[in-house]
Parts: structure tokens; sequence; C-alpha cells
């Protein structure tokens, strides 16, 4: 307790963690729960039923589990979750859930937030994902583990984002993206793999391969795009590829981003 600046605010039921830092003219609200080593910089707030994972860093001036912008919202108790080790730079907002959207907005670890990044209510967001700048995420997205969403973008809301997949700077997503794959231009257009994101994590040549592969099958073969995915499948024991097929005949609430022919 001895890491409390005098001029930060403590709620009566706040439980604070081990080591915890918390600068001055803080907010913590009496259902937060801070685990061990959690800094708070200066100016934070965090409310709401809002869970913080050991060792995260919040920064300056960032609202944290604060109510949904959502006109539907009629002030039942909903949850946010953030997981540990997470860097939350400043001007943040993350809103806790809906009752029509499972309640909960869910962040996993190893996450970086930059300043002025958005996630609204009800968004899942995996592990060790990075938010540039501004960018956001509208209510009910879905963001998989190692995926990179440039500055100043926008996930339109219910879309989900595959694993490893990268969005360009200024990209509008309105649609799903599929694991490992390449997002640029304003309205958003998937214009091939993150093969940088996969070298980077020391994928294999061969499942590289098999990758290209699958991705030329998505772009140029006939039928809808799950029966190309289906095909793409075929023939390979590649993870990665699996990954894809799981991914586009899994369950959405959109269509998706389909490679240029």
């Amino acid at each position: 307790m001895s890491g409390i600046h005098p001029s930060a605010i403590i709620e009566d039921g706040a439980q604070i963690g081990q080591d915890c830092v918390i600068g001055p003219f803080c907010y913590v609200g009496p259902q937060v729960k801070l685990g061990d080593r959690v800094e708070l910089k200066t100016h934070v707030v965090v409310t709401g039923d809002t869970t913080v994972g050991d060792d995260t860093v919040i920064f300056n001036f960032s609202v944290i589990g604060e109510i949904p912008q959502d006109l539907k919202f009629g002030g039942e108790n909903t949850r946010l979750e953030i997981g540990q080790r997470n860097r939350i730079r400043e001007h943040v907002t993350i809103n806790t859930g809906t009752e029509g959207g499972g309640g909960v907005t869910r962040i996993g670890d190893d996450c970086l937030f930059m300043a002025g990044v958005h996630v609204a209510h009800d968004v899942q967001i995996g592990n060790r994902v990075i938010m540039v700048n501004h960018a956001g995420a509208a209510g009910h997205c879905i963001v998989e583990d190692d995926v990179i969403v440039g500055g100043i973008s926008g996930l339109h809301q219910w879309v989900r984002v595959g694993r490893g997949a990268i969005i360009g700077a200024l990209t509008m997503v309105p649609n799903d993206v599929i694991p490992y794959g390449l997002v640029q231009a304003p309205r958003g257009e998937l214009d091939g793999l993150n093969l940088v994101g996969l070298k980077r994590r020391g994928v294999s040549r061969e499942d590289i391969s098999a990758l290209r592969a699958a991705f030329k099958e998505l772009s140029g073969g006939e039928g809808t795009f799950q029966e190309r995915a289906h095909r793409a499948g075929e023939g390979t024991d590649s993870e990665y590829v699996q990954r894809i097929v799981e991914f586009v005949t899994g369950q959405s609430d959109r269509s998706f981003l389909t490679p240029r022919k």
C-alpha cells in the first residue's frame, strides 16, 4: 500500500494486489481488482467490475472499465477482464460488456495498446496483440493471438480477425480477416499473407509454402469462399493452413474479406 500516492482515490471494496503503484490523481472504483505489481501512472481511472492482471501498466489519462457506449445498455452489471503484463498507453479507453453480448469484455496477456486506442463492449482480444495509435475495435469483435492493428484503423462491430493477421494503417475492416492475412487499403482488402510476421515467429519454410498454396486456392479457385477453403486444406497437414480452414468454416456474423483475383 506504500505505493499509493496521497492524492489517489481508492474506493472501499477495491482489491489492490502486492507492490502496486498508484500515481497522483488516479481513481480506483469499489469493484476493481488489481493484481500484483500493477502500475497506474497518473490521472488514470479504473472503474466498473474490472480485473487487471499482474504486472500490467496503465498510462496517463486512460479510462478503463467505464460503461459501454451503447444506447441499449441499461445499467446491468457487466465486466472487464484484463490479463497479465499488458501495456496500456495514454488516453486508452476500454469498456465493460453488455448483457446482450455476453457481459464480458476480455483482454489476454502481453498486449500493447498504444495511445488513443479504443476497445468497445464485449470485445474479445487474445494474447500478444498490438493496437497502434488511435486504432479502434467496435463492439463484439474477436481479435485472436498475435494480431497487429495499424494506426487509425477500425474494426467493424462483430468482425473476427484471425491469429497472426496484420491490418495496415488507415484501414477500415468491415468483414472477417483470415488467420495470417495481410489487410490494407482504406476499405480493407485482403492483399496477401503476413509473411514478415510468420518469418519473425520462426514458422518453417514448409508451412509458409503450404500457406502460399492455400492462399492461391482461396484467390483463384472455383466455388464459394468456404468451398475454396475446404479444398485449400486438402492434402496438407500444416496446422497453419488448418487454422485458416477452421476459421473460414466456423461461425461468423460477418462475411469475409476475400483475396483479389
